[in-house]
């Protein structure tokens, strides 16, 4: 269980983000996720293992959702078969009870961090360089990944 101090340092966090940081902290979180459902397999707790799972599954829809096929294109679409897949993956891991669909999912995720971090470090080295501003996030739903 997540202490008051952390989840005040998390929800303000969260709340004072751009959108680019954002999608890093939904990445860090279905990682966490999965370090969890991993941990949680070996240890044989199966109710722990399908919360951390479907905890990750949520964050992977969110993420799909978030997606803007207009303006992404290829990048989004692929994206969006990427989540799908991963999604196959955390469904086969829950059923079978199997680390290695969750080993394969936590390099992808993994793997797309790090490019998202990079990118999202680019994006605003490129707009302190121009001297404009990240955009504001949106307003919309607060969207609840906590389990």
């Amino acid at each position: 269980m997540r202490s008051k101090a952390y989840q005040s340092y998390l929800d303000e966090e969260v709340l004072s983000a751009n959108p680019l940081k954002l999608v890093e902290l939904l990445y860090r979180g279905a990682l966490d996720s999965i370090t969890s459902a991993r941990r949680f397999l070996r240890l044989g707790d199966i109710r722990a293992r399908s919360r951390a799972i479907n905890h990750t599954m949520e964050i992977l829809v969110e993420l799909a959702r978030s997606l803007n096929h207009e303006a992404g294109g290829q990048v989004s679409r692929n994206l969006a078969e990427l989540y799908a897949y991963m999604q196959t993956l955390l469904i086969e891991a829950n059923t079978r009870q199997s680390d290695p669909p969750l080993a394969q999912t936590e390099r992808l995720l993994s793997t797309l961090l790090e490019a998202w971090s990079e990118s999202a470090k680019a994006v605003t080295q490129n707009a302190n360089q121009a001297g404009t501003l990240l955009p504001d996030v949106p307003s919309h739903e607060p969207v609840s990944c906590a389990y």
